[in-house]
């Protein structure tokens, strides 16, 4: 009997030990973080529950809008991408909790004023980051909302990249001075693809900006990048019937007609450019060696200063009496060259300067300033009297013009030859200047090359141009004494030897432009990988021919040099003048030595915005998280979810590859 019951008890232990190693196999299993296997992705954006107030609502008082979405949803930058309309002056709270969103807006409402809240592609879910692009909450404190909208695309002129973040704003009112004093009526932001919608205007005519509003004044100002349109806007509204597939829980499909609206404009183009305004001052003097003076401006300038000496036996001299000047392009940056060596030697230089300067108007206005230019005595060590035996042993150095050859030995075909001195040339005798080539292992004389200097303004920088033949090893010979510098100063003589590219060494390519009206100036450049150009040539009878390209990787653009003046042309919003249009071969070249290919390209076969190859396009958007492929081995897309619950289909956001000219 004891037997018995001794059995039961054990296989009652068993079983209860078998149950407990199950449950705790389950807890364990529960308790494990890992990722689950299987399943599709969670690609959708968040979407749109509820809000107070609600989409639309008129006579709204409160100053705190909730916005409830069906999942967990976070903010990407809310203070730079969500944009109030009509602007704020004080910025309002945003903060996302779980699935809210609280805006708390902190100036007083205006009675009878429409509000947007575009929060553009702020608000992505808060595990896979799915964007929830162009959503926007309007409602009005008056009796009724205004509806009608404009909708385009912001590119950069020069590069077509996408304006991404960019104030966009109307005016319905517009005088000579409004843009730079007067903040936007109404406004919105670009996306990541440069698309905007200005939301909420009433009926009527309007002026349409882009802008980098870096100070956040809402207006213009004239440093910022801009963006205008030819004309005046003149916002529509049309009723049209959209389809809409509709998938079943059996995965079956059904197709539905509804009506919609469709508001116009909606492709818009802009293209930005920066004036390069900067106001004229004197940024720098200095006196950074006794035989140089240095002056640097604030902006290019197209007149030179006026220099007097105050001080010395040369009081009241012009500085062109007593210097010889080395200038920038722009002549914002100057050097003058000293040349009286008994104002080398004098510790201080007191020196009168006359200049334009730009006015609290933004005038440029002449006004005079006092240089003081002082050097302090160096102090020196006393030589140790074995280095001073030393020196007193060795040669002395006649002083001399240092003159070299900055174009290195192996010579472009197509490229003169360049060299340089350390010191302001003022007097080259060319006949000094000799070419030989070898041929069969002897050297034979050439005709002499024409020297140049390299640009006005640099007399240091000279161009020794000559038509080289190809695979030719070559002498250049200056004699000495050819070259005398500032200070008298001969240079000793200068052998150069070279050899000049194969002609098989390059490539060059032909493009056959199509979509140009006959006529028209214009430019083709090949760009690099950097999107820097490395090659241009003029468009004529319909081609552009680029040649002596080394093998690589390359893209091409064209602008419309409207002002032929080979190069390119930005904006300006005083003379009312669009920046050059530009456009983009779509696709790669690439070349090997010695090929000679000819493209096709009609510059309006792809709209703007797709024109760009995507390889040197830096303004890409943001990939959401859950387009990333699973696997290595797969190639990654960008995606972009465009939404807004509260727009009709037909009137949302243009999709990528909306916009021509």
């Amino acid at each position: 009997m004891s037997v018995n019951r001794n059995k039961a008890t054990s296989l009652r232990l068993l079983a209860v030990g078998v149950i407990a190693v199950a449950v705790g196999a389950i807890v364990a299993a529960c308790a494990s973080i890992g990722r689950p296997e299987g399943g599709p992705r969670d690609v959708t954006p968040p979407v749109y529950v509820k809000s107070n107030p609600r989409p639309g609502a008129t006579r709204v008082a409160g100053s705190r809008i909730t916005i409830d979405f069906d999942e967990n949803v976070q903010l990407d930058d809310p203070g730079s991408k969500i944009v109030i309309s009509p602007a704020q002056r004080t910025s309002p709270a945003i903060s996302a909790n779980g699935r809210r969103v609280t805006v708390d807006l902190r100036d007083t409402l205006v009675p009878g004023v429409t509000y947007t809240i575009d929060f553009a592609d702020a608000i992505k879910d808060l595990n896979e980051g799915n964007v929830l692009d162009g959503f926007a909450l309007d409602f009005a404190t008056g009796d009724s909302i205004d509806t009608l909208r404009i909708s385009g695309m912001v590119l950069e002129a020069r590069t077509l990249e996408p304006a991404q973040g960019m104030l966009v704003g109307v005016y319905s009112a517009f005088t000579d001075t409004t843009l730079t004093t007067v903040p936007f009526e109404r406004i919105t932001k670009t996306n990541q693809l440069g698309q905007f919608t200005i939301r909420n205007l009433k009926a009527g005519s309007y002026h349409i900006f882009a802008i980098n509003d870096v100070n956040r004044d809402y207006h213009w100002d004239r440093s910022e990048d801009i963006a205008f349109y030819d004309t005046v806007i003149t916002p529509t509204a049309m009723n049209v019937q959209v389809t809409d597939t509709l998938e079943s829980s059996q995965a079956t499909d059904s197709i539905v007609t509804r009506d919609a609206t469709h508001f116009l404009p909606d492709d818009v183009s802009l293209t930005w450019f920066n004036e390069e305004y900067k106001t004229q001052y004197l940024a720098d003097n200095a006196r950074p060696e006794r035989n140089k003076i240095n002056l640097r401006f604030g902006a290019p300038a197209d007149s030179l200063p006026i220099l007097k000496l105050l001080n010395t036996h040369r009081r009241g001299d012009d500085i062109s009496k007593w210097s010889v000047l080395e200038a920038s392009a722009g002549l914002d940056t100057l050097t003058y060259w000293i040349t009286d060596t008994t104002l080398i030697a004098n510790d201080s230089l007191l020196v009168e300067a006359r200049y334009r300067r730009t006015d609290s108007l933004e005038n440029l206005s002449w006004t005079t300033d006092t240089l003081r230019l002082f050097m302090r005595k160096a102090r020196m060590k006393k030589p140790k009297k074995k280095d001073v035996e030393e020196a007193d042993t060795l040669p002395k150095e006649t002083p001399s013009v240092a003159l070299k050859v900055s174009s290195g030995t192996l010579q472009e075909l197509h490229r003169p030859l360049s060299f340089f001195s350390a010191t302001p040339i003022v007097e080259f005798d060319t006949a000094g200047v000799h070419l030989s080539a070898m041929i069969d292992s002897v050297w034979y004389d050439l005709p002499r090359p024409s020297v140049r200097l390299e640009r006005p303004g640099d007399p240091m920088s000279y161009l020794a141009d000559y038509r080289w033949d190809e695979d030719t090893h070559y002498r250049l010979t200056i004699d000495s004494a050819s070259v005398t510098d500032l200070y008298g100063l001969v240079n000793r003589p200068l052998i150069h030897e070279f050899t000049t590219k194969k002609l098989s060494d390059y490539s060059s390519v032909r493009f056959v432009i199509h979509g140009l009206p006959e006529g028209v100036p214009a430019m083709v450049e090949l760009l690099n990988s950097s999107d820097k150009p490395v090659a241009t040539a003029a468009v004529e009878g319909g081609e552009a021919l680029l040649s002596y390209l080394n093998s690589g990787t390359y893209y091409a653009r064209l602008y419309v040099d409207v002002d032929s003046s080979g190069t390119y042309t930005a904006g300006s919003v005083e003379l009312d003048r669009q920046p050059e249009e530009t456009y983009y071969y779509p696709r790669k070249i690439n070349l090997k030595k010695n090929w000679d290919i000819e493209q096709t390209w009609d510059i309006n076969a792809q709209a703007l915005d797709l024109q760009k190859p995507l390889e040197i396009k830096k303004n890409k958007p943001k990939d959401s998280k859950a387009a990333l492929s699973s696997t290595d081995d797969e190639e990654e897309e960008d995606t972009f979810n465009y939404s807004d619950p509260f727009t009709n289909p037909g009137s949302e956001r243009y999709g990528s590859g909306a916009f021509s000219r």
